[in-house]
C-alpha cells in the first residue's frame, strides 16, 4: 500500500473516541519490561498518582524481546524493580489484559508491535504503543486497520515530541513555521531499518514541527552521522542529523516567520505521560495520528535514498 493510499485510508476510518461515561477504572497494564520507559512511566505514576489523574500500574508482562541483547539483559532487574511498585508479573499478554483496563506497549523490540498490539485491540482495550510504533512502514498500516476494524483507539509518540520550545511553535505565537533543523542520536541496530531504532526520535520533532505532507526525503549517510532532507509541497525543508559520534543530545531550531526558535532540553518522559493519563480518560489522541503513519513512510524513504546513493525518493512510492 503507497503512503498516499493509507493516509486516505486512514481519513477515511476514524476510531470513535470512547464515551467518557464508560470509563470507570484506572489499571494500567505494561508490556515489555526491556526499556527504561516501562519503569520511568511506573515510577512516576506511583510517587505522584494524583498528577497522573490517579490512574495505577498494576500489572506487566516482562517480554519484550527475546532476541535484542542490549534489551534483554534489563528485563531481569526491572522484573524486580517494577514490583516493588506493586506491580503484578503476569505469565502472558492474555493473562495480562484480565486484569487492566489500558496498556502501555513498551516492547523494545518494533518487530514485535503489530502482533501484541493485535491481541490488545482484540480485548477492547485503549493503548499507547511506544517508539518506533513498528519496524516497517507496512506493518504501521496494519496497526491502524486494526484500530479501525477493532474501533479502539491507540496513539504513539517519541517523548521529544513534547521537548521544550515545541509547544509555543505550535501555537502559533511566532507565525507559520518554515522550515526546521533537528537531531538526535541515531544509534544502529540490525534488528531494525536505521532509523526506526532510535533516530526516529529526532524524525518524530521534525514533522511535530512541520507537520503532514512530506512528498521526498533524501539521505547523506557516514558511519558516525546522516543527514536527512526532507522537502513538503510548498517548498519548506526540514532536515535531521542523526549522531553516532560525540555528545548524545537532542534539540534543534526551527524557523518561523517571525522568530527563530531553538528548541530546549529533553527533561524526561512526564510530559508525554500526562498526555497518555489524558488520553486514557478521554479516548481522544493528542494529535492527528496519520502523522505517525508519515513519519513511518519518511523513516521507509531514507533507507531507500540511502541504497539509492541519496536520491530523492518520493513518499508516495513507498510499499
Amino acid at each position: 500500500m503507497s503512503s498516499s493510499l493509507a493516509l486516505g485510508w486512514l481519513a477515511s476510518h476514524k476510531v470513535q473516541a470512547l464515551d467518557k461515561s464508560s470509563i470507570h477504572r484506572k489499571r494500567i497494564g505494561i508490556i515489555g519490561l526491556d526499556t527504561s520507559h516501562s519503569l520511568a512511566f511506573a515510577k512516576s505514576i506511583f510517587e505522584d498518582p494524583n498528577r497522573y489523574l490517579n490512574y495505577r500500574v498494576v500489572a506487566a508482562y516482562p517480554y519484550g524481546t527475546r532476541t535484542i541483547p542490549s534489551a534483554t539483559e534489563r528485563i531481569p532487574k526491572y522484573i524486580e524493580e517494577i514490583k516493588k511498585l506493586d506491580v503484578k508479573i503476569m505469565p502472558s499478554i492474555k493473562e495480562l489484559l484480565k486484569e487492566v483496563d489500558y496498556v502501555l506497549l513498551e516492547t523494545n523490540d518494533g518487530r514485535l508491535h503489530l502482533e501484541q498490539a493485535k491481541e490488545v485491540f482484540k480485548a477492547g482495550k485503549p493503548l499507547f504503543i511506544d517508539k518506533p510504533l513498528a519496524a516497517s512502514y507496512d506493518d504501521a498500516v496494519e496497526i491502524f486497520k486494526l484500530s479501525a476494524k477493532y474501533n479502539v483507539p491507540f496513539f504513539s509518540s517519541s517523548s521529544l515530541r513534547y521537548i521544550d520550545g515545541m509547544q509555543e511553535v505550535l501555537s502559533g505565537k511566532y507565525g507559520q513555521v518554515i522550515g526546521a533543523d533537528v537531531y538526535s542520536p541515531a544509534v544502529l541496530d540490525p534488528s531494525h531499518p536505521d532509523f526506526f531504532w532510535y533516530g526516529i526520535h529526532a524524525v518524530e520533532m521534525l514533522f511535530t514541527a512541520m507537520g503532514l505532507g512530506c512528498i521526498s526525503v533524501s539521505r547523506t549517510y557516514a558511519p558516525n552521522s546522516d543527514m536527512l532532507v526532507g522537502v513538503w509541497p510548498d517548498g519548506r525543508i526540514g532536515t535531521v542529523r542523526g549522531k553516532r559520534s560525540g555528545k548524545s543530545d537532542f534539540g534543534g531550531t526551527v524557523h518561523c516567520e517571525l522568530a527563530t526558535i531553538k528548541l530546549g532540553e529533553f527533561k524526561g518522559y512526564d510530559p508525554l505521560l500526562l498526555e497518555i493519563v489524558k488520553f486514557f480518560d478521554t479516548g481522544v489522541v493528542p494529535f492527528d495520528g496519520k502523522e505517525t503513519l508519515e513519519i513511518c513512510a519518511f523513516i521507509d524513504a531514507a533507507d531507500k535514498s540511502k541504497l539509492a546513493n541519496g536520491a530523492a525518493i518520493k513518499l508516495e512510492t513507498n510499499t
